[in-house]
């Protein structure tokens, strides 16, 4: 298969689908997350245990949810309990081993903002806001992270902190008494980025096929840092590919039958 098959949006979610495990349990955010996710239980981790927000445990569904209160999930779950149970129970009692999120602003230290763009009281955006995040970044074993570059989204310095990552870096975590590991990885359509052990930024670890230095410099807001023994990103499989696509494709079917019912 030619490395020019595949779009950066599906190499992005099929090399964050890659960084999950078998045994990994996973409170999951709606969009990139939960469709990499989705691909990992259906390709090479098939016993992961998925959870949303809405408290749905060991979820499987066979379309990727509109939102956590998506029927979708709690019909494929092994079991949904209570919203504080979940997050005292699960979250908080140290049971969660990854936390997948998105961001609409991130900076090098892997600080999430979801609730405001410019000034919080006169904002030129306000978002949906935190929902369980910042409890999910600081609860789970560590945090993965995926969003498209831009500089929009990629900036030195969040408008506002919805999640926190690593502060300013170094052991701010540890200073808050933050026992968890943190953001430990970040997915973009352009490169795979590992956090450095000791400033805890973000570094590139690989490029995917046909990215440049200079495209993830162009569109990121900080000075970029590559590990020294940088790679490329393994392209997509052909099964890799097959599996996401089959989900987008009932995804779409799905959700574009229930706007044709509802407007008939």
């Amino acid at each position: 298969m030619s490395k020019l098959d595949f779009t950066p949006d599906e190499m992005m979610t099929i090399a964050a689908a890659r960084a999950l495990k078998n045994d990994d349990v996973c409170f999951v955010g709606i969009g990139a997350p939960s469709a990499a996710c989705n691909v990992a239980r259906l390709s090479h981790a098939p016993d992961i245990t998925l959870i949303y927000e809405s408290g749905t445990i060991g979820t499987a569904p066979d379309v990727l949810p509109l939102s956590i209160g998506d029927g979708e999930l709690c019909e494929t779950a092994v079991t949904t309990v209570s919203v504080p149970e979940m997050f005292r129970y699960w979250l908080q009692g140290g049971r969660v081993t990854i936390g997948f999120l998105g961001a609409a602003q991130l900076d090098r230290f892997g600080n999430i903002n979801t609730t405001v763009i410019g000034d919080y009281d006169h904002p030129k955006t306000r978002m949906p806001g935190g929902g369980g995040a910042p409890e999910i970044a600081s609860s789970c074993g560590e945090i993965f992270i995926t969003c498209k570059q831009s500089l929009r989204t990629m900036v030195e310095k969040i408008d506002f902190f919805t999640s926190f990552g690593h502060g300013d870096g170094g052991d701010a975590r540890e200073k808050l008494g933050i026992t968890t590991k943190g953001p430990s990885l970040l997915i973009t359509d352009l490169a795979v980025w590992n956090t450095d052990p000791v400033s805890k930024e973000f570094v590139v670890s690989s490029l995917h096929p046909g990215v440049s230095r200079e495209d993830v410099q162009a569109t990121c807001g900080w000075a970029v840092r590559y590990a020294d023994d940088m790679d490329v990103t393994p392209p997509p499989t052909a099964n890799e590919l097959k599996v996401l696509r089959d989900l987008k494709a009932r995804t779409k079917a799905a959700h574009g039958g229930a706007k044709k019912e509802k407007a008939a």
